[in-house]
């Protein structure tokens, strides 16, 4: 699909810059850069649901099931 879009000129010449490093066409910087952005976008929104749902519930344990998880772990020294 072709699209025009317009873009500050500093922005512009730093894409062109990129894709010459990258020796990619400047369609696919500009496709690569806005799919990284989508896929953000959509962490981001999963991320907050998530958020949202545990931010309902405790995150206090039980005593009865730390004290159990306590003793499970028992005196084991780390190095």
């Amino acid at each position: 699909m072709k699209t025009a879009i317009s873009l500050p000129d500093n922005l512009f010449k730093q894409a062109e810059s990129t894709a010459r490093k990258l020796k990619v066409s400047r369609s696919a910087l500009y496709a690569t850069a806005l799919k990284e952005f989508l896929d953000r976008q959509k962490a981001d929104a999963i991320t907050q649901k998530l958020n949202e749902v545990y931010s309902r519930e405790s995150a206090e344990l039980d005593p009865a099931f730390a004290r159990a998880q306590f003793e499970a772990i028992g005196e084991e020294r780390w190095s």
